[in-house]
């Protein structure tokens, strides 16, 4: 097999304009978090009223993830993504404005934020159908995989852009660059062919209880949500939140921004090596793959070494996109594209609500015992987690078609 067989699904014309969409989004979208925390820190600089600005958008973008998968199954999702777009757009470059002009109020970006909130939980429901909408099953894994790339490469050049930006301009820069970057990909999204799916229920809330319906009667995804669930929840509470203090009572934090660029490089090269590989059984080779965030955890409690955890963060990006890959893969071949929405949605929520779930625990528990403890127990727990999911004969057994 050939890079050129491989990169053959770029010749849809709709593929490019989606993955150029999708780069461009994330590449402001690396940029306005961090713009946006260093405003908030501007104009109060308290770390509490960060937290309640970043808790505007992520409360309604949890709360309202499941309506946000009946409304990309209602409705065609091209659409929905250009509109959810427009709105980001304005929105940041309203905060942009606000800023720049000296009229910004923390409740301001409160309410901007949540408005963006709401977007995003009508936005990656719909984000789930729409490459399966755009090529065959076939060619669903290297479209997957070339999106996974489009991702991870926007989102290491948005860090990089963002220190420049932010650093040297300011954070209302900052967000009128997350504006423009939104505009743009509405643009080369309102280029993807308008789908329109049939629909055979009336209402929404008849769409919610069909959702829940489909998704708690197909065992594998129930079964994927929960590993998910577990790792978004060991990622959050054991890397994202106490990797920073094992690394500052060790290799220093120098040390930890290498090893969280080399993450960015593992997520960059798993995205190549999915391009190449069609496995069989996608979400096995998922599972598999993504107990490489176990070394990582047994690194930072065993072994805290900088080049050890530089080669195990790397192992980490490797797992995130086989694990994206595969679930992205099996969802978007196996669940009609009417329910695929909806039936993603509960997967996203799984990982969402891991998130304030380990940032409000693993902290505690690692004041109460130790955070060695807390790695080393995390990392028996996830090994556990899935080894009892490639138990399931509906998650190990389902196979790629084509």
């Amino acid at each position: 097999m050939t890079w050129r067989t491989d990169l053959a699904v770029l010749r849809h014309r709709e593929v490019r304009f989606f993955l150029g969409a999708r780069f461009v989004s994330l590449l402001g979208s690396a940029v306005g978090p961090i713009a946006l925390a260093f405003a908030v820190l501007d104009l109060s600089d308290s770390a509490r009223t960060l937290g309640l600005v970043l808790a505007a958008q992520s409360v309604p973008m949890v709360a309202l993830m499941l309506v946000g998968g009946v409304i990309a199954d209602r409705l065609p999702r091209r659409l929905v993504l250009v509109v959810v777009h427009l709105v980001c757009a304005v929105t940041q470059a309203s905060a942009a404005t606000l800023l720049a002009t000296g009229q910004a109020k923390i409740w301001h970006l409160m309410v901007l934020g949540a408005i963006n909130g709401v977007a995003t939980a009508v936005a990656l429901p719909a984000l789930s159908g729409i490459l399966p909408e755009l090529v065959d099953s076939a060619e669903l894994p290297q479209a997957n995989a070339a999106s996974g790339i489009a991702r991870s490469t926007g989102t290491l050049l948005g860090g990089t852009i963002a220190s420049v930006i932010v650093g040297v301009a300011g954070p209302a820069l900052g967000l009128a660059f997350d504006a423009a970057a939104f505009l743009l990909a509405a643009w080369l999204l309102s280029r993807l062919p308008l789908t329109r799916l049939t629909r055979t229920s009336q209402s929404l809330l008849s769409d919610l209880v069909e959702g829940w319906s489909d998704f708690i009667g197909t065992s594998w995804v129930v079964v994927v949500s929960l590993v998910m669930f577990a790792l978004q929840f060991v990622w959050v509470g054991c890397w994202v939140t106490l990797g920073p203090v094992i690394a500052d009572q060790t290799f220093g934090r120098a040390g930890w921004a290498l090893s969280n660029a080399a993450l960015g490089l593992g997520f960059l090269a798993g995205g190549l090596l999915v391009l190449r590989v069609k496995p069989r059984h996608p979400v096995r080779f998922g599972l598999l793959g993504v107990q490489l965030m176990v070394p990582a955890l047994l690194c930072l409690a065993l072994a805290p070494r900088l080049l050890l955890v530089v080669v195990a963060a790397l192992g980490v990006g490797l797992g995130f996109q086989a694990i994206s890959v595969g679930v992205d893969t099996a969802l978007g071949q196996h669940i009609p594209l009417d329910k695929l929405s909806r039936i993603a949605s509960y997967v996203m929520l799984a990982s969402y609500l891991a998130m304030p779930l380990a940032q409000v625990t693993v902290g505690s528990l690692a004041a109460a015992t130790s955070p060695r403890t807390v790695e080393i127990t995390a990392a028996a727990a996830f090994t556990t987690i899935l080894l009892l999911a490639l138990c399931v004969p509906t998650v190990r057994n389902l196979h790629r078609l084509n």
